[in-house]
């Protein structure tokens, strides 16, 4: 994988690089060569230009035939081109070079000078093995062309020129491509190197050594995904020691009534006299634990239920009044016991809601049974009320409180805090679970020594 990416990483800069080197070759030859080609374009064209203007000055009034005989030389006394003299059909009359033409000349430029005042043509001819520039304009006398004048130059040394430039500039370019290749090395390297790092680090948390931690600093994806690692490790981590806890108070809590059991049954087994009291005893102690267990079990059981997705809702429309005074009257002794000031208070036009009534029963329950564990002889008050589209059930005491830091795991599974009471530490997973599926919300909020508030939110339904 290592090599993979790193060989497509130092392909794709290559070919990006090579793309645009060949590019910028392309346009530089290119520009370099009209700009060679201008420059003998324009001197022809003065060379030209003067010429026609010499003729024109002094003479056009005599026969273009004569002059030609005669004073061939005004037409090329000031330009080293080869000069050839054409009638307006583009026969030649006379040539620099002393080459003899038979064929008509019908090149662009010759029909360009007569349409539109100069003409300009590059190609090849029979004479030159290099191609040539012909510059052609029209011959005029009293204001009417007379015939076209053509100046040629070969462009042998021009491309001699251009292609020397051009060797530099593609030496040049190669240059460019191997500096970049090896700069392309460095920096897949500097890509890869973070990169395998955090998936070695990866192949040993997979093996199961969540204590080691990536140690990329870089701030980028990688970096990111580095810090990801690590926080996975250490969650990962807590919450195998969370279900270490949880395995480890599971098992006490489940040999203790176990242990009761079997001891007061070995009592009353072996006792030879066995008076009416010490049995009531004995049996009330069995089953008061077995009642404790059940209730374990049943917790273990439903949470079971809840992370595998097996466990589904009966909803109907819910009193939830009724519901909220019923549990009030079933946990209110508990609170006389206890020394406890439970206070209550219930709005009293709340509206029926769609749900689970024994659901909500049950989460009702176990957040009460919650505030009462760890209020001791404090307060406790349960305030339902209706708010926007919810249902709110609010339950507060003044107990020790949460540590600040706790309270982003009470609601996790297995999670048990530092003050925590609880056998399995499931109670408030399974409650968030039965929430959830209800659609509703679940905040707990505490401060040390002020206690803790339990918020429920129920969305308020019209219909089944």
């Amino acid at each position: 994988m290592r090599r993979s990416i790193k060989s497509r990483l130092i392909k794709n800069f290559m070919l990006i690089i090579l793309v645009t080197v060949i590019f910028l070759e392309i346009l530089l030859i290119t520009g370099i060569r009209n700009h060679y080609y201008r420059n003998v374009e324009d001197i022809l064209t003065s060379q030209i230009e003067f010429s026609t203007t010499f003729y024109a000055r002094y003479f056009s009034s005599g026969n273009l035939e004569g002059i030609l005989i005669e004073d061939t030389d005004i037409f090329w006394q000031h330009t080293a081109a080869q000069v050839q003299i054409l009638d307006l059909e583009g026969n030649i009359l006379m040539d620099s070079l002393g080459i003899n033409f038979t064929d008509r000349i019908d090149t662009p430029d010759i029909q360009q000078a007569i349409n539109e005042g100069r003409g300009v043509w590059t190609g090849n001819v029979e004479y030159d093995q290099e191609p040539v520039m012909a510059v052609a304009m029209p011959i005029e006398s009293a204001g009417e062309s007379i015939g076209i004048i053509r100046f040629i130059s070969s462009m042998e040394e021009t491309n001699i020129i251009i292609r020397q430039i051009s060797q530099i500039l593609i030496l040049i370019g190669l240059l460019v491509v191997a500096i970049s290749g090896v700069l392309s090395l460095f920096l897949a390297n500097s890509i890869i190197k973070p990169l395998k790092e955090v998936t070695d680090v990866a192949e040993k948390m997979a093996d199961g050594q969540f204590k080691v931690r990536s140690q990329v600093k870089v701030n980028d994806e990688i970096g990111r995904l580095s810090h990801t690692l690590n926080y996975m490790a250490e969650e990962i981590t807590r919450k195998e020691n969370m279900k270490n806890d949880f395995i480890s108070s599971i098992s006490h809590e489940l040999r203790t009534p176990l242990t009761s059991i079997k001891g007061w049954a070995i009592t009353l087994k072996d006792s030879e006299e066995l008076d009416n009291d010490l049995l009531m005893d004995g049996l009330n102690i069995i089953e008061g634990e077995s009642d404790r267990l059940t209730g374990m079990v049943e917790e273990l059981l439903d949470f079971s239920r809840f992370t595998s997705g097996r466990i589904s809702l009966v909803k109907e429309m819910v009193d939830i009044k009724e519901t909220l005074k019923t549990v009030v009257y079933q946990m209110m002794p508990r609170a006389i016991n206890n020394s406890i000031d439970f206070t209550v208070n219930i709005d009293d036009d709340i509206a029926p809601i769609l749900g689970d009534e024994n659901r909500i029963r049950q989460v009702l329950i176990n957040l009460l049974d919650n505030a009462f564990k760890f209020t001791g002889e404090g307060e406790v008050s349960l305030a339902a009320y209706e708010e926007e589209e919810y249902l709110v059930i609010q339950i507060r005491d003044n107990g020790p409180g949460i540590p600040e830091e706790e309270l982003p795991y009470v609601k996790d599974k297995f999670y048990k805090g530092q003050n925590s009471k609880s056998h399995s530490g499931i109670g408030l997973s399974i409650c968030d679970e039965i929430i959830t599926l209800h659609g509703g919300t679940f905040k707990i909020e505490s401060q040390i020594g002020e206690g803790t508030v339990a918020t429920v939110g129920f969305p308020r339904e019209v219909s089944a």
